[in-house]
Order: C-alpha cells, then sequence, then structure tokens
C-alpha cells in the first residue's frame, strides 16, 4: 500500500507538472532495446481479459474464497473501466493517433504489436491487472510473493506506455480502480471472516 501510494504521488507529479506527449517521448527513448522490448511485450498480456479469467479460474479451484474475491474485483474494476472508457472518455486518443495525426513526432514501436488509437482512457490492462493481482497481494503472508505480485501488476500497466498503447495518465487511473476495488473487496470477502468456510480449495466441498 505505502509503495503504490508513492508511485502514484510520484506519477501524478509528473502528470501534473509535464505535458502527456513530453512524458510519453521521454519513456519512448527507452524502447528499442531487445531483452526489454520482449520484457513488456509478453507481460502486457497479463492485463489481457483471456490471461485474467484463466488467473481467477485457477484461483477458484485452489482456494474458493480468494477466486470470488478477485473475481469480484477484476469483474466490478472492469466494468468501471469499460463504462468510463466508452461512455464518458470516449474521444479520448491514444498515443499513436496523436503522432500520427496531430503532433507529427517520431515514435519507437515494439516489433509485432497490433496498434490501438481510440478509446485511451483508462486503461484496461491496468485495471485488470491491479484488480488481480493486488488481491494477491493482500492475502499473501509472505513479503516476498506480496512484491512478486506487486511487481506483476506494475509492469504490466507500465508496459501499455512502453508499447505506446496509452499514456502515462491512462495507466496510472486503471491502476487506481484496480486499486480501490481490491481493497474494497478485501473488506467484505476477507477481513470479515463471514465467508472463512469458503478458504478451502474447490474439490474439498463434499457432493451430496
Amino acid at each position: 500500500m505505502s509503495l503504490y501510494g508513492v508511485l502514484l504521488c510520484t506519477a501524478l507529479y509528473f502528470l501534473l507538472g509535464y505535458d502527456r506527449v513530453l512524458i510519453h517521448l521521454e519513456i519512448n527513448k527507452v524502447v528499442g532495446n531487445r531483452l526489454i522490448d520482449a520484457f513488456f511485450y509478453y507481460i502486457t498480456y497479463l492485463g489481457d481479459g483471456t490471461v485474467a479469467v484463466f488467473i481467477l479460474i485457477l484461483l477458484l479451484i485452489f482456494n474458493v474464497r480468494l477466486g470470488l474475491y478477485a473475481t469480484s474485483s477484476f469483474l466490478t474494476a472492469s466494468l468501471f473501466s469499460i463504462a468510463l472508457k466508452h461512455l464518458f472518455f470516449d474521444d479520448e486518443n491514444r498515443p499513436m493517433f496523436i503522432f500520427s495525426y496531430i503532433d507529427k513526432q517520431p515514435v519507437k514501436l515494439v516489433e509485432g504489436v497490433e496498434m490501438f488509437i481510440h478509446n485511451s482512457f483508462p486503461s484496461g490492462h491496468a485495471t485488470q491487472a491491479f484488480s488481480v493481482f493486488m488481491c494477491l497481494v493482500f492475502v499473501s503472508k509472505n513479503h516476498s510473493y506480496k512484491y512478486f505480485f506487486f511487481a506483476l501488476a506494475l509492469f504490466t500497466a507500465l508496459s501499455r506506455v512502453y508499447l505506446s498503447q496509452h499514456w502515462l495518465a491512462d495507466v496510472t487511473a486503471g491502476s487506481a480502480i484496480g486499486m480501490f476495488f481490491s481493497i474494497l473487496y478485501y473488506f467484505l470477502f476477507i477481513k470479515k471472516n463471514s465467508l472463512e468456510k469458503l478458504n478451502k480449495p474447490i474439490f474439498a466441498f463434499k457432493t451430496h
């Protein structure tokens, strides 16, 4: 929580003090390293809906309460993000639209990435990654696991900027949405022990 707070404040500092185009072009300077490109190319899939559903199914199988917790966070955060994207910010364009048609500047791209140009705010990948992986952060007792799952969420979100699919503001908002719902459902599913009986693998439930 505190680490996320520091990173959120850092992102807000840059967002409030600098133009989004300038921020994006500075980040884009890093693009081009073969290993870094490959890392962000693959890790971005952790924020994809299909991969998220696969993770949620595994969680439901191995721990029903945790699975329901993460699934509720994922579904609510995703629907909220989609509503914002299509109902309130439908005219927000992605970096490639701006750099191709408005502020024409060369941008380095990662080979093999399908580029999108509309519905930029907020980032669905960042929302989904934080809504799922932060649930794992909150329930993990091992601090190494906490940092690992947080890193997965963070780098998935950052990958969207690195790949020029989103602005920094998009992923910042997406991460905040995912964080909010993971905290909300933590108090509903985990903090209260009313669902303690579901804290076991699905195959542990007896069938009659």
